[in-house]
């Protein structure tokens, strides 16, 4: 079943009934559904799918060939094109009649096995582009690779494409779409474990618990995802032994530059070059207070929830899984995973008021969204806010996300307005998410006050 992708599909059929040269560029992480994008897209449609390999320029011409033959001729045959050069020299010829479909995908590894294939594409693509109907679809996995050398200024290729794609892992509600059966709460506690990357939510089963999921997947060593976060830093990285002690820093705690860096060992010119690759991967995200465009307060956090997961439950507790212990581990785990979906739910919150703010059913019409902390004067300490949104000078949000089994009270929303205050925003909107509803209190003054919008997390589910 298909899920999802409905912008990127429809962005595609735009380009292909334009019936003129199209070149598209899809990257995006690995597992997060490019290679389902691209059959989902051609189809039934007449295209020719190639998939690199991680070998040499031989290897892959030959099956770049057979690809080509196959649908030119409808049956495989042994024969070979001389060079790329001749082999997509080929593939534009037979477009010239008919609208046809090219997608190269993992095109990094052709492209390094090949140092002139971009200049070969960008020679036939200037002679053919006005005589020729093809739709071009260069698809990798190599972030950096399709950033630095297929979409950036000096690239050979630069100028070319009409457009590109950048697949990003689902949001809350594609997810619940891939978790069928579940509970609403089992489906937040899924997404929080695998995060939105479609090939870790496969490996989940709707029909067992949270956690027999988590005992199948991360404490089963001879599951897909007990060994996928060490796999794809030594896929995409040079070094992953220093990658995955700065992750695991952060996990453990360690947010600030200072920190990460006396964790790990490393002087931070050499962790800040390192934690913007992991950035520029979807891994760690950098956050600086709202509305602060660079700070000294600036923290590191994990983005990709599988990654959280793992960094913080399964690393430190491999020598009982691979004895078998998933029932001991998982004792472990569960106390902390209240805690662990703070953050996850401040996420699923922000997912919910773009949401609102899109259907027009949000009463301020902020343009960002994120966290804020800081000084406190008048309670001579630090303070904290889940999320704030600005629409103008004068028009502000601010919520609080808790996913505890208690009822929200009174309190909470006292202290969010208390520190609201420390802005200068004539019109305010109090935002306060729930896992488990309001105590009476709480509501009363809500219903009172007039500026606040309580809502459980049940009645976000119902709008997904």
């Amino acid at each position: 079943m298909f899920i999802g992708r409905e912008r990127e599909i429809n962005t595609l059929d735009g380009l292909y009934k334009s019936n003129k040269f199209e070149f598209a560029v899809i990257y995006g992480r690995r597992r997060v559904g490019k290679t389902a994008l691209i059959n989902q897209f051609i189809g039934n449609k007449r295209a020719i799918y190639f998939m690199g390999v991680e070998s040499n320029a031989k290897q892959n011409l030959e099956n770049f060939s057979k690809s080509i033959m196959e649908f030119a001729s409808g049956f495989e045959t042994e024969s070979s094109f001389l060079s790329f050069q001749a082999a997509i020299e080929y593939v534009f010829k037979l477009a010239e009649k008919e609208r046809v479909i090219l997608a190269i995908d993992e095109y990094p590894y052709v492209a390094r096995s090949s140092k002139s294939l971009a200049s070969t594409l960008q020679l036939l693509i200037d002679k053919y582009k006005d005589t020729s109907k093809l739709m071009l679809i260069l698809c990798g996995s190599s972030m950096s690779y399709m950033e630095d050398n297929v979409l950036a200024y000096k690239a050979p290729l630069y100028g070319r494409r009409t457009a590109q794609i950048k697949l990003l892992p689902f949001d809350f509600e594609e997810a619940c779409e891939c978790l069928q059966g579940m509970s609403d709460e089992d489906q937040a506690l899924i997404y929080g474990i695998a995060g939105g990357t479609p090939q870790y939510l496969l490996q989940m089963n709707s029909k067992l618990s949270v956690e027999d999921n988590i005992k199948n997947t991360y404490l089963n060593p001879t599951s897909f995802l007990y060994e996928e976060p060490t796999n794809l830093l030594k896929q995409e990285v040079r070094e992953p032994a220093t990658y995955t002690a700065i992750i695991t820093a952060i996990a453990t705690g360690s947010s600030r530059m200072s920190e990460i860096s006396s964790k790990v060992g490393e002087d931070t010119n050499v962790c800040t070059r390192y934690l913007k690759n992991l950035i520029n991967l979807g891994i760690v995200q950098k956050e600086t207070p709202y509305d602060e465009k660079a700070s000294r307060r600036s923290i590191y956090s994990i983005e990709d929830n599988m990654f959280r997961f793992w960094y913080r439950f399964v690393l430190d507790n491999n020598s009982l899984i691979v004895r078998g212990a998933a029932d001991l581990v998982y004792q472990r785990i569960e106390p902390q995973l209240s805690d662990y979906m703070g953050k996850v739910f401040e996420e699923i919150c922000k997912q919910y008021l773009w949401k609102q703010l899109l259907s027009g059913k949000c009463p301020v019409g902020f343009k960002s969204l994120g966290r804020w902390w800081g000084n406190d004067p008048k309670e001579k300490a630090q303070a904290e806010i889940d999320i704030m949104g600005e629409q103008d000078k004068n028009t502000a949000l601010f919520a609080e996300c808790k996913w505890t089994n208690e009822k929200v009270d009174l309190g909470i929303l006292e202290t969010l307005v208390k520190r609201s205050e420390l802005f200068n925003y004539k019109t305010k909107h109090y935002y306060l998410f729930s896992k488990s509803g309001f105590a009476k209190g709480c509501t009363d003054k809500a219903n009172e006050m007039g500026n606040v919008s309580l809502v459980e997390y049940k009645e976000m589910t119902e709008e997904k």
